[in-house]
């Protein structure tokens, strides 16, 4: 793999392990710290948001809102990336690029409030608990299942320092 202004031995880091996330990654897709969403504009630019993410052993689920401009952008154009990291470890991260396969609001509610309980450690309801209950009346979950067509990841914490 040819890095341009990358060490080589960072690169040498860097694993491409395909479509499969590594049991050594789990934990960054499964309600990680810091995730990021990055999808394609109309004139071709990226838009990156933050979100909650979690993984059903094939998917990696995410959530938004109808009518947010990631949501639009990935009926448009399914290709996404979504980067999970733990600010604590810099030094170890996951990239999942992948083609988002379904977007339902089936189901989007109860994901979002699992989602939600997931990251807050404790039972909570999105609506009404993380944000003002109102917001339920205008705004309407869109559950989203990523399927990964690439994994990067990477672990340098344990290798040895020049």
């Amino acid at each position: 793999m040819a890095v341009v202004g990358m060490d080589q031995q960072v690169v040498g880091l860097l694993r491409t392990v395909g479509a499969a996330i590594p049991e050594s990654h789990r934990d960054l897709v499964e309600c990680p710290p810091v995730a990021a969403l990055s999808t394609v504009m109309p004139d071709g630019y990226p838009q990156t948001s933050v979100v909650w993410c979690d993984f059903d052993g094939t998917c990696v689920k995410v959530n938004t809102m109808r009518g947010f401009q990631k949501e639009r952008n990935m009926r448009r154009n399914p290709r996404v990336t979504v980067l999970c990291f733990d600010p604590r470890e810099p030094l170890r991260y996951l990239e999942i690029r992948g083609t988002v396969v379904e977007m339902t609001e089936d189901g989007a509610l109860e994901h979002l409030d699992a989602l939600t309980s997931k990251y807050l450690g404790r039972p909570t309801r999105y609506f009404g608990d993380c944000i003002d209950a109102s917001f339920a009346e205008t705004e309407h979950p869109v559950l989203c299942r990523i399927r990964p067509t690439r994994i990067v990841a990477l672990d340098a914490r344990d290798e040895p320092r020049p």
